[in-house]
Protein backbone atom coordinates (compact mmCIF):
# COMPACT_ATOMS: atom_id res chain seq x y z
CA UNK A 1 0.00 0.00 0.00
CA UNK A 2 1.10 3.53 -0.80
CA UNK A 3 -0.33 6.55 0.95
CA UNK A 4 -0.01 9.86 -0.89
CA UNK A 5 -0.49 13.34 0.55
CA UNK A 6 -0.81 16.33 -1.78
CA UNK A 7 0.12 19.79 -0.54
CA UNK A 8 1.03 23.20 -1.89
CA UNK A 9 -2.19 24.46 -3.41
CA UNK A 10 -3.52 27.95 -2.92
CA UNK A 11 -5.09 31.03 -4.46
CA UNK A 12 -2.89 32.98 -6.84
CA UNK A 13 -3.19 35.52 -9.64
CA UNK A 14 -2.69 34.81 -13.34
CA UNK A 15 1.00 34.65 -14.15
CA UNK A 16 2.01 33.49 -10.68
CA UNK A 17 3.74 30.24 -9.76
CA UNK A 18 3.04 27.41 -7.33
CA UNK A 19 4.83 24.21 -6.45
CA UNK A 20 2.80 21.20 -5.46
CA UNK A 21 4.28 18.35 -3.46
CA UNK A 22 3.21 14.75 -3.12
CA UNK A 23 4.70 12.91 -0.17
CA UNK A 24 4.46 9.15 0.02
CA UNK A 25 4.51 6.70 2.87
CA UNK A 26 4.08 2.98 3.11
CA UNK A 27 6.32 2.03 0.21
CA UNK A 28 9.16 3.66 -1.63
CA UNK A 29 8.05 5.79 -4.54
CA UNK A 30 11.01 4.57 -6.54
CA UNK A 31 8.98 1.52 -7.52
CA UNK A 32 6.22 3.56 -9.16
CA UNK A 33 5.65 5.77 -12.12
CA UNK A 34 4.01 8.95 -10.89
CA UNK A 35 1.47 11.30 -12.38
CA UNK A 36 -0.42 14.48 -11.67
CA UNK A 37 -4.04 14.93 -12.66
CA UNK A 38 -6.53 17.72 -12.14
CA UNK A 39 -10.28 18.05 -11.84
CA UNK A 40 -11.58 21.48 -12.75
CA UNK A 41 -15.07 22.97 -12.57
CA UNK A 42 -17.37 21.33 -15.10
CA UNK A 43 -14.61 19.07 -16.42
CA UNK A 44 -13.61 15.47 -15.96
CA UNK A 45 -10.39 14.55 -14.22
CA UNK A 46 -7.61 15.05 -16.75
CA UNK A 47 -3.98 14.13 -17.14
CA UNK A 48 -1.41 16.83 -16.42
CA UNK A 49 2.03 15.23 -16.23
CA UNK A 50 3.83 11.96 -15.59
CA UNK A 51 7.36 10.86 -14.72
CA UNK A 52 9.17 7.53 -14.85
CA UNK A 53 10.43 5.55 -11.89
CA UNK A 54 13.89 7.07 -12.09
CA UNK A 55 12.77 10.53 -13.21
CA UNK A 56 14.58 10.23 -16.50
CA UNK A 57 11.56 10.76 -18.71
CA UNK A 58 8.49 12.95 -18.45
CA UNK A 59 5.26 13.53 -20.34
CA UNK A 60 2.91 16.51 -20.29
CA UNK A 61 -0.52 17.47 -21.45
CA UNK A 62 -0.36 19.96 -24.30
CA UNK A 63 -2.18 22.53 -22.18
CA UNK A 64 0.64 22.73 -19.63
CA UNK A 65 3.70 21.95 -21.76
CA UNK A 66 6.36 24.60 -21.28
CA UNK A 67 4.73 25.96 -18.11
CA UNK A 68 4.64 22.98 -15.72
CA UNK A 69 7.51 20.72 -14.65
CA UNK A 70 7.17 17.39 -12.90
CA UNK A 71 10.10 16.08 -10.88
CA UNK A 72 10.79 13.59 -8.15
CA UNK A 73 13.19 13.03 -5.28
CA UNK A 74 13.10 9.33 -4.49
CA UNK A 75 15.35 9.82 -1.47
CA UNK A 76 12.63 12.03 0.01
CA UNK A 77 9.82 9.88 -1.36
CA UNK A 78 8.32 13.01 -2.88
CA UNK A 79 7.09 14.12 -6.28
CA UNK A 80 6.69 17.76 -7.28
CA UNK A 81 4.76 19.77 -9.82
CA UNK A 82 6.22 23.21 -10.49
CA UNK A 83 3.55 25.37 -12.11
CA UNK A 84 4.60 28.63 -13.74
CA UNK A 85 2.67 31.27 -15.67
CA UNK A 86 -0.58 30.04 -14.20
CA UNK A 87 -3.83 30.79 -16.01
CA UNK A 88 -7.42 30.87 -14.84
CA UNK A 89 -8.07 27.64 -16.77
CA UNK A 90 -5.56 25.91 -14.49
CA UNK A 91 -8.01 26.29 -11.60
CA UNK A 92 -8.71 22.76 -10.34
CA UNK A 93 -8.13 20.25 -7.61
CA UNK A 94 -4.77 18.63 -8.32
CA UNK A 95 -4.08 15.01 -7.49
CA UNK A 96 -0.90 12.98 -7.56
CA UNK A 97 -1.12 9.29 -8.31
CA UNK A 98 1.13 6.22 -8.41
CA UNK A 99 1.19 3.56 -11.09
CA UNK A 100 3.10 0.36 -11.61
CA UNK A 101 3.62 1.50 -15.19
CA UNK A 102 5.46 4.52 -16.54
CA UNK A 103 4.13 7.64 -18.26
CA UNK A 104 0.49 6.63 -18.27
CA UNK A 105 -2.19 9.19 -19.07
CA UNK A 106 -5.29 7.26 -18.09
CA UNK A 107 -6.66 7.42 -14.55
CA UNK A 108 -7.36 3.70 -14.73
CA UNK A 109 -3.62 2.98 -14.83
CA UNK A 110 -3.10 4.49 -11.38
CA UNK A 111 -3.87 2.51 -8.27
CA UNK A 112 -3.01 5.02 -5.58
CA UNK A 113 -4.19 8.61 -5.27
CA UNK A 114 -3.60 11.58 -3.03
CA UNK A 115 -6.47 13.47 -1.48
CA UNK A 116 -6.05 16.46 -3.78
CA UNK A 117 -5.03 20.07 -3.26
CA UNK A 118 -7.00 23.06 -4.54
CA UNK A 119 -5.38 25.52 -6.94
CA UNK A 120 -7.34 28.67 -7.73
CA UNK A 121 -6.08 31.17 -10.28
CA UNK A 122 -8.05 34.38 -10.32
CA UNK A 123 -7.49 38.10 -10.61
Amino acid sequence: QVQLVDTGGGSVQPGDSLRLSCAASGRTLGNYGMGWFRHGPGREREFVAAITWTGGLTRYADSVKGRFTISRDNAKNTVYLQMNRLKSVDTAVYYCAASQRNLRESTSDYGYWGQGTQVTVSS
